[in-house]
């Protein structure tokens, strides 16, 4: 097994959980149940009898911290708890254990290294043919619904490695777009948990509490940039696709694509919202990501369509080109393999958040009990609307 951590007899606890995440990676290579490696589930670490040897307090570690989330399903209204699959804990670990976390991580090259050295790996490892052994556990595990895929026959025919399922298309109709007779709606762009933010700012204070965080920094853009300028003050949604989602993301407008994707080069951190709101820590900003803008037909003004890749999500394909017309629901790209974020930035005063999602968002739903969570959302499902006029 690759080793670039050069550990020694007696190494850290980062090293220790850094050693965990090689030998997960490397058990995903030979393991066909999903549940023996990364993407299983986090409360079922006591089956990681591989990982235990190198971290033997993981469970008294787990159990002192979250091990997941808690969301909304929009559909039923239950607030239910999600649990972390095991590649998220330990890059959860390896970011922010010790007191002195985030100041370690931005002088440790060591681990940066790493997350990128492993997401490549897992990368290659998923587009083997060998992978496609991971599928049907993968299915039983995060009781996927296979009638809706557009092959809802799982074979290497239909698909020849463990990525090709992992970016599954669905059948016609198996996705419906809300409200989509008005001109002056918006619908969600993936299956997702979404938060939504009617300002940066309001985003800033309940959820990305990343204090580097900025518009410039996120597009890669000069703060005197003319898209800069015309979304500042502007509002916010992040839709977070986790493994078990469908991985194709959609435009959430009718628009025009301006100009071909920017690709921003970047770190592989987790997404997970324990990231994101961990004070002092841009993840959306440090991150590997790809930008496209879209002329929104009704306004005529620009929104910035962010896709965030993440720890084991090695890229970011796009399927649209330069100058296309697309329709709300439209497919805009896909990603591979692991967890992922899309973030939509709208100007000022283009879109009014659906209400139980910008409440759910703030913690001030009853629901939500005080504290900001997710909602889970589905492709097509209404975002928001234009607001009325004064």
């Amino acid at each position: 097994m690759p080793n670039s951590l050069n550990l020694k007899p007696h190494f850290s606890d980062n090293d220790a959980v850094a050693h965990s995440l090689l030998e997960a990676v490397e058990h995903s290579e030979h393991e066909g149940n999903v549940t023996q490696h990364i993407h299983g589930h986090d409360h079922l670490q006591g089956h990681f009898s591989f990982l235990k040897k190198w971290v033997p307090e993981l469970e008294t570690l787990a159990s002192n911290y979250h091990v997941g989330n808690f969301v909304i399903d929009r559909q039923s209204g239950e607030r239910f708890f999600e649990s972390m699959p095991i590649y998220a804990r330990l890059g959860m670990h390896l970011l922010f254990y010790g007191k002195e976390q985030v100041k370690v991580l931005e002088k440790n090259k060591r681990i940066e290294e790493l997350l990128k050295e492993q997401s490549v790996r897992e990368g290659r490892i998923y587009d083997s043919p060998e992978s496609f052994k991971s599928i049907q556990s993968f299915i039983a595990t995060y009781k996927i619904n296979t009638e809706e895929l557009l092959e809802p026959a799982v074979t290497p025919h239909n698909y020849p490695t463990f990525n090709s399922f992992f970016y599954r298309k669905l059948r016609p109709g198996a996705r419906t777009v809300e409200n989509a007779d008005d001109p002056n709606a918006f619908c969600s762009a993936a299956d997702s948990r979404l938060v939504v933010y009617q300002t940066i700012d309001l985003a800033q204070k309940f959820w990305v509490k990343g204090d580097e965080f900025t518009l410039p920094k996120l597009l890669h853009l000069d703060e005197s940039d003319d898209i800069c300028k015309s979304l500042d003050g502007g509002s916010l949604a992040i839709f977070r696709l986790a493994p078990a989602d469908y991985h194709r993301f959609h435009c959430p407008v009718d628009a025009k694509v301006l100009g071909n994707a920017k690709d921003i080069p970047g770190q592989y951190y987790t997404v997970n919202p324990q990231a994101v709101n961990e004070e002092g820590f841009d993840v959306f900003s440090m991150n590997r990501r790809s930008v496209i803008y879209l002329e929104h037909n009704v306004t005529k003004k620009v929104i910035a369509y962010v896709a965030v890749g993440a720890l084991l999500v090695g890229s970011v394909k796009w399927t649209v080109g330069e100058n296309a017309e697309v329709k709300r629901g439209d497919e805009l790209g896909y990603f591979a393999y692991g967890g992922s974020t899309v973030l939509a930035i709208f100007p000022p005063g283009v879109i009014e958040f659906d209400s139980d999602l910008a409440q759910n968002s703030e913690g001030k739903s009853p629901t939500s009990q005080g504290h900001p969570v997710e909602t889970l959302v589905k492709m097509g499902n209404s975002l928001g609307h234009i607001p009325p006029s004064p």
